[in-house]
This record gives C-alpha cells, structure tokens and sequence, in this order.
C-alpha cells in the first residue's frame, strides 16, 4: 500500500512547532516533501532550541536553502536530544555546509547526519570533515549526490 501523503496548511505547521517547544513525549517528526523552506524551518529551530524529547527529524524535500541550514545549525549548538536529521533532497550548498560543520563542533548528540542530494560541494564537504576532527558522537554522514569532486 502506498504511503499517504497529507499536506498541512501553513498555520497548521506553525501550531505544531509551537507545541514542539514544550513536547516532552514526541520522539520522531517525519516532515517530508512539506516544501517548508527557510521559512518554516525558522520556526522550527526555535522549537528546536527548547524541545527536549524529539531525537529523529526529517525534513527531506523541503526546499531548504543556505538560510535553513545556519538556523538549523544554530539550533543544534543548544539542543541535546536530536540524534537523526535527514537534509536529503533539499537546496543547501556552501554556506549551509560550513554553519552545519560549526555546529558539529560543539553538539555532542547528533549521529546521523544525511545530506544527500545537496550541493555543498567539495568546499563543503571539507569543512564538514573538519568538524569531524573535534566531534566525537557523529557516526554516521551521507553526502552522496552533492557535486563534490566536481
């Protein structure tokens, strides 16, 4: 049977990460092909930032650009529950890699780390290895499909 696939209306997305913000139940938020952006993934990271439950994210096929991504890092600097983000599939190069490499340097719970199907580059994914060198919990990154080498 094929997955269902059920657009929230925009309101919809910002009440449930308000109520993101004081979870202390959910564990994993599957968002995939919503077409957040960087927009809603603002408003994502402030729940982010306070939530203390949510370990698994995915926000493949989000329409996730450089500006998602930095806030998305800046909100991995103070989260310390989120073990899984899933990137796939979305619009982040350069800019977004590095911001997401500093996070690295200082989360201490995020392993897996999924950034297929970007374009961060060969730039991107040398500041990403980089961050490895001081991060200690990340086992698992996918960079697969990201122009790196090219």
């Amino acid at each position: 049977m094929p997955a269902i696939s059920l657009k929230i209306a925009s309101n919809e997305i910002l009440a449930l990460f308000e109520t993101l913000k004081t979870s202390s139940t959910l564990t994993s938020l599957n968002l995939r092909y919503y077409s957040i952006g960087d927009d809603g993934v603002q408003a994502l990271t402030k729940a982010l930032k306070t939530n203390s439950s949510l370990t698994t994210l995915d926000l493949e096929f989000n329409l996730i650009g450089d500006d998602g991504a930095q806030a998305l890092a800046e909100a991995l600097k103070n989260n310390s529950t989120l073990t899984t983000l899933n990137l796939r599939t979305n619009l982040i190069g350069y800019e977004g890699a590095l911001a997401l490499a500093e996070a690295l340097k200082t989360n201490s719970t995020l392993t897996n780390l999924y950034l297929k199907c970007n374009s961060i580059g060969t730039n991107g994914a040398q500041m990403l290895f980089e961050a490895l060198k001081t991060n200690l919990t990340l086992t698992s990154l996918y960079l697969w499909k990201n122009s790196i080498g090219a």
